[in-house]
C-alpha cells in the first residue's frame, strides 16, 4: 500500500510487513515510499512565484495525451474514454484529490481532500474533503462526486484506467466530505496515489444527464482552475482561467495557474506547426525536430530578440522511444528475426546526417534513470533473475543487451551481414530475391505513421531491409485511422514513446504486463506477454525501498533488451524550447517538471497579447 507521511523523516509504510499493523496517522500528503519535503503548514512550492501576477495568455500546439496518441486533432471533449481523439489541458478543468509536487519523485498532497489516512490492513483508505470545494456552476463537490468519479472510471474510462482500478472494491462517501475506497487486499502500493493524484472528480449531476461513453464535445461541468471556453474541433481550443476558482489559495495552488487563458493550436503537419509559430499564431513551442533545432531558428524574431530560445535540462527518465515490433504477428515471434530488423538501423549515420550530432543512442527502457541496466548482472539482480532462466535467453545473464554501433556509413556490411545470418536461422532464407519462409511467403513490414516528417528517418532503414530481401515499406494514414489501428494492434512497426516515473508503479503493467497484451488502446504494442517479465513488474511495483525497486527495474530492463521488442531510436535529456518573449518565470525550475504552463506567467506590459490570430 501507499505510504502516508508528515514530513521528510517520515517513515515508509509497506506492504505484507510488521508496520502495517498499526492504523496511519491522518496525513497531509502521501508518497510511495512516505517521504515528503513539506510539511503539513507548508505555504507553497518551492518552485513557485507566489507573488506571480495574473493575466495574459499562453499558447502552444497541442501535444501527445496520456491517452491519445496523435496531436494532429480533437474531436471529442472527454479524454478519460477509448472513443475519440481528445485536446491537451483537460486535466486544468478538473481537480484531483491530492496534487503532485513536482521537486519530488512521486509525492502528492492535499487538493480535494486536506488529508488522509488508512486502516490498519491497507486495504481502505479515508479522504478528507475540505468544505467549501465546488463545481464551475456553483454547486458543492463532494464526497459522493468522488465515489461516483472512481466507479465511473472503473466501469466505463479508457481501458488502460479501468484496467489499473480492478483492486479498488469500491468507493463510497460516509458523508458529504469523507470518502472511503476499498480494496482486495491484493492492490499495489501505489494504486491509492494514482487514484488520489491523477484521476478527475467529475460532477455526478452532470454525468447523471450526459452519457459518459460518449465522443461528445459537449464541455463537461468541472472544478479546476480553468473552464473550457472558445474552441473549434481539429482547430484549436482555449481555456479560461475561473476568476472565483475555490482552491486559488491552497498551498499546492499558490503561485501556479497565473495565465487568463491557455490555448492549445492544432495542425496537419508540423511545417504548418513551424509557420505559425514564426507568424506569432502562438506563443510557446518546445522542439522535438533536431533538424528544425539546428537550421531553422534563425529568423528575424529570433535574431531581434522578440523570440526567445532556451535549453533547459530534463531531470525525467528519458523513457523508451523506438520502433515498436508487433508480436501479435506470426513473423515476429522469432527474437532472431526481431534483432535482425534492428541491426538494419543506422543510427550514427541518421545523428550525423539528419539529427545534426543533437541526440544520443537510447538503450534502455529506462534511459536517463539509475534503473537502466548497465555491464553484467549483480549479484541482487541474478536472485531475481534465476527463477527464470529456463525461460530467459542466455544473454540476460551476460552483459546487457545494447544497440551495435554502426561505422556510420549507412550500410554497414558487417551488421548486415549478421542480420541476413539471423534472418537465415529463423527460417527466412533468400528465394527469388526475397526472403520467404518454407511456405514461401515473403517476408514483409510496414512501417505504419501518421506524420510524414518521420519519413526521411524510416526511409533508410526501409532501404537496408530491402536490401537483405524484406518487403518493406512506408504506410501514411489520417490521423483517425492510425488511432483506430493502434487502438486494436492492427500495426506491423510504428513509433512511440513512453516516459516513465521517477518511481515506477501499476503502470508499467500497461507497458509490458501479460494483462495488458490485448487491451484495446494499451501501450504494450509490442504484445510482450512473458511469465518473466511479469514477475519482475510486480516485484518492482512492491518493492519495500527505492533500492530494492532499482535492482528490480534493472533486472526487467535486462529482459526486455535481451527480447529485442523493438528497434530502440534516440533521446536527449534536455527541452529546447522558443517562446516569443512576453514570459516571466520563478527564479526554480521545478526538477521533474517542464513548469511553464503552471508556474510561468505573463509580463504585465504583454498581458493581453493573446497569440492567435484566427
Amino acid at each position: 500500500m501507499l505510504a502516508l507521511a508528515g514530513g521528510a523523516a517520515a517513515a515508509a509504510w509497506l506492504p505484507f510487513s510488521a508496520a502495517r499493523a498499526a492504523t496511519t496517522k491522518r496525513q497531509h500528503g502521501m508518497s510511495i515510499f512516505g517521504e515528503l519535503k513539506y510539511g503539513p503548514d507548508f505555504k507553497h512550492f518551492n518552485y513557485v512565484n507566489p507573488d506571480a501576477p495574473k493575466g495574459g495568455a499562453f499558447s502552444q500546439i497541442g501535444p501527445k495525451t496520456a491517452y491519445n496518441a496523435s496531436f494532429h486533432t480533437f474531436d471529442t471533449l472527454n479524454g478519460y474514454i477509448l472513443k475519440g481523439n481528445a485536446p491537451q489541458g483537460l486535466n486544468h478543468i478538473f481537480d484531483t484529490l491530492m496534487m503532485r509536487a513536482f521537486d519530488e519523485p512521486d509525492a502528492v498532497y492535499g487538493l480535494l481532500a486536506e488529508s488522509a489516512e488508512a486502516s490498519a490492513d491497507g486495504n481502505v483508505f479515508t479522504f478528507y474533503l475540505r468544505d467549501g470545494a465546488r463545481f464551475h456552476d456553483g454547486t458543492s463537490l463532494t464526497a459522493e462526486d468522488a465515489a461516483f468519479s472512481f466507479m465511473l472510471l472503473k466501469e466505463k474510462g479508457h481501458p488502460l484506467i479501468a484496467q489499473n482500478l480492478k483492486e479498488m472494491t469500491a468507493a463510497e462517501a460516509r458523508d458529504a466530505l469523507t470518502l472511503d475506497i476499498r480494496f482486495t487486499g491484493n492492490q499495489t502500493r501505489d494504486l491509492p496515489l494514482f487514484i488520489a493524484g491523477e484521476l478527475p472528480v467529475f460532477s455526478k449531476a452532470f454525468y447523471s444527464e450526459n452519457d459518459f461513453s460518449a465522443a461528445s464535445l459537449k464541455a463537461p461541468l468541472g472544478s479546476g482552475p480553468y473552464r473550457i471556453g472558445d474552441f473549434r474541433a481539429a482547430r484549436f481550443i482555449t481555456y479560461e482561467r475561473v476568476e472565483e476558482y475555490w482552491g486559488a489559495d491552497l498551498p499546492v495552488n499558490v503561485g501556479q495557474w497565473n495565465f487568463d487563458r491557455l490555448r492549445y493550436e492544432y495542425f496537419r503537419d508540423r511545417t504548418a506547426q513551424f509557420e505559425a509559430f514564426k507568424a506569432g499564431n502562438y506563443l510557446f513551442r518546445e522542439e522535438f525536430t533536431s533538424k528544425t533545432w539546428a537550421t531553422e531558428y534563425n529568423f528575424p524574431a529570433v535574431k531581434d530578440g522578440r523570440v526567445r530560445l532556451a535549453t533547459l535540462p530534463d531531470n525525467t527518465p528519458s523513457g523508451a522511444q523506438g520502433w515498436f515490433l508487433n508480436t501479435r504477428r506470426e513473423k515476429f515471434k522469432d527474437r532472431r528475426v526481431r534483432e535482425a530488423l534492428g541491426l538494419a538501423f543506422d543510427f550514427e549515420w541518421t545523428n550525423k546526417n539528419l539529427f545534426y550530432g543533437l541526440y544520443k543512442r537510447t538503450e534502455s527502457y529506462f534511459e536517463n534513470s539509475p534503473m537502466k541496466a548497465e555491464g553484467e548482472p549483480d549479484h541482487a539482480e541474478l536472485a531475481l533473475l534465476e527463477p527464470w532462466r529456463d525461460e530467459l535467453p542466455a544473454k540476460v545473464f551476460g552483459p546487457v543487451t545494447v544497440p551495435p554501433e554502426s561505422d556510420g556509413s549507412g550500410q554497414d556490411r558487417r551488421l548486415l551481414r549478421r542480420a541476413a545470418e539471423l534472418f537465415d536461422e529463423a527460417g527466412w532464407r533468400m528465394s527469388d530475391g526475397a526472403r520467404r519462409n518454407e511456405k514461401g511467403d515473403v517476408l514483409s513490414v510496414e512501417f505504419l505513421d501518421d506524420q510524414p516528417m518521420f519519413e526521411r528517418i524510416v526511409a533508410p532503414l526501409v532501404k537496408n531491409l530491402k536490401l537483405l530481401g524484406i518487403d518493406a515499406r512506408i504506410r501514411q494514414i489520417d490521423t483517425a485511422q492510425f488511432q483506430d489501428r493502434m487502438n486494436n494492434y492492427d500495426f506491423d512497426v510504428s513509433i512511440r514513446r513512453f516516459s516513465l516515473g521517477l518511481t515506477p508503479g501499476i503502470e508499467i503493467r500497461s507497458y509490458w504486463s501479460s494483462e495488458f497484451a490485448d487491451v484495446p488502446g494499451g501501450r504494450n504494442l509490442s504484445g510482450i506477454s512473458s511469465p518473466a517479465v511479469d514477475a519482475l513488474i510486480e516485484t518492482i511495483i512492491a518493492a519495500d525501498s527505492r533500492e530494492e525497486q532499482i535492482i528490480a527495474a534493472r533486472a526487467l530492463d535486462r529482459v526486455l533488451r535481451a527480447g529485442h521488442y523493438w528497434i530502440p531510436q534516440w533521446h536527449k535529456n534536455l527541452h529546447h524550447l522558443a517562446f516569443w518573449d512576453v514570459f516571466s518565470w520563478p527564479e526554480t525550475k521545478p526538477e521533474y517538471d517542464r513548469g511553464v504552463e503552471a508556474t510561468w506567467w505573463a509580463n504585465v506590459e504583454n498581458a493581453d497579447h493573446s497569440g492567435s490570430k484566427d
